[in-house]
């Protein structure tokens, strides 16, 4: 490809994007899985397509400052209260518990941390899609699931960065893990300042200038300069990019940015899915095959368990909390984001973890309502059983 004239790549690559958004509509399939399917048939042809990758960057920037957007700090400290229980029960059955079982695969701690990361986080575009698809927005389920894609959301970007700060396959010490930490608790910091003492006395003057076009050249600025900012500083720009968008939100026009920054992200964002999947190489074979099925098998169990069990604690009731069960259990961008930043063997593993895990979880959100409604009454007739029983 290297003859052809970038703006025509990126203008072919635009179009057959658009078809398969179209596709991806009809056929009500997600979309992040068609975009790493294509790059996966056309990776010999934009194998470290430089151009690409950095479309693809920016990309991945915007979506974790759109991200950031709709979270306020005082929204993340609401959240938080409300599903942290659940949250816990996800780290330590789906990143604690995939990282066991990597471990127990003969990986190091590092490339086991990885997997982890990978395995943890619920697809939140795919989750959200299928809720508006199969209309069940409006069940009380929707409320728990959605709280935990949050808390998940909010935890990702934290995982990249220790992920990035560790550096792939290397070994790190508990002086250079404390560094890490403290850098990510600095830049915690500074965003909380920069959020509450700039952007909160804002307001005013972003509503009354929102239509100028210097706002979303200032939004874009700042999402990329607070990334750049995050690797300078040896962590993620996916860390960076979200927490210029909680800076922003606090100026109260999170809604009104969004919407011009979105046609940018929407354009850019297929870029970097596409580009992960040109990364994946079956042509060794997959690594790791009895890893991946110990890990598929998990990433059921896990999600099964965590949905069930923290739905429970939600305050949901038996019946809805098996529904939700069954509805989180594909993954998807969140870990193809930190499958990009593993090495070669551990990306094609993820790519095929990520597609597999992907189709599961999606046929068993169709099943949902009808696993949920076999358990109802299965639970019943034991429990009248029982009762008979006792008389």
């Amino acid at each position: 490809m290297e003859n052809i004239p970038f703006l025509l790549t990126v203008g072919l690559i635009l179009c057959v994007f658009s078809l398969a958004s179209f596709a991806s509509d009809r056929l009500r399939f997600p979309s992040v899985l068609l975009f790493i399917i294509l790059g996966l048939s056309a990776s010999s042809f934009f194998f470290k397509n430089y151009g690409i990758h950095a479309v693809a960057e920016v990309g991945i920037v915007l979506l974790f400052f759109v991200l950031g957007l709709d979270f306020p700090f005082s929204r993340m400290i609401s959240i938080s209260k409300n599903i942290w229980p659940a949250g816990l029960i996800d780290i330590a059955l789906n990143l604690a518990g995939s990282m066991l079982i990597a471990l127990i695969f003969g990986l190091n701690i590092v490339s086991a941390f990885i997997v982890g990361s990978m395995a943890y986080a619920t697809s939140s575009s795919i989750s959200a899609k299928e809720l508006e698809e199969k209309k069940r927005l409006a069940n009380p389920e929707a409320e728990f699931i959605l709280a935990l894609l949050i808390f998940e959301d909010l935890v990702a970007p934290v995982l990249v960065s220790i992920i990035a700060g560790m550096g792939i396959g290397e070994g790190f010490s508990a002086a250079s893990l404390v560094l890490l930490f403290g850098k990510i608790a600095l830049f915690l910091g500074g965003a909380l300042f920069i959020g509450h003492v700039v952007f909160k006395k804002m307001h005013e003057f972003v509503g009354k200038h929102i239509q100028k076009e210097f706002v979303p050249l200032f939004a874009l600025g700042l999402a990329l300069g607070y990334a750049g900012l995050a690797i300078w500083l040896g962590l993620s720009e996916v860390l960076g990019a979200f927490l210029a968008g909680v800076m922003l939100s606090e100026a109260d026009h999170s809604q009104e940015i969004e919407h011009l920054i979105l046609p940018i992200r929407n354009i850019t964002l297929p870029f970097f899915f596409f580009w992960f999947g040109t990364t994946i190489d079956l042509g060794h074979g997959v690594p790791y095959v009895g890893m991946l099925s110990a890990l598929l098998i998990w990433a059921m169990i896990g999600k099964i368990c965590t949905a069930y069990y923290g739905s429970r604690l939600f305050g949901l009731n038996k019946k809805v909390s098996a529904r939700a069960a069954f509805s989180m259990v594909q993954r998807g961008e969140f870990s193809a984001i930190i499958a990009s930043l593993s090495n070669q063997p551990l990306k094609v593993f993820s790519g095929v973890y990520i597609l597999i895990s992907a189709f599961i979880g999606i046929f068993l959100f169709g099943r949902a309502p009808a696993i949920a409604n076999w358990y109802s009454g299965s639970r019943r007739s034991s429990d009248q059983q029982r009762h008979k029983n006792a008389i």
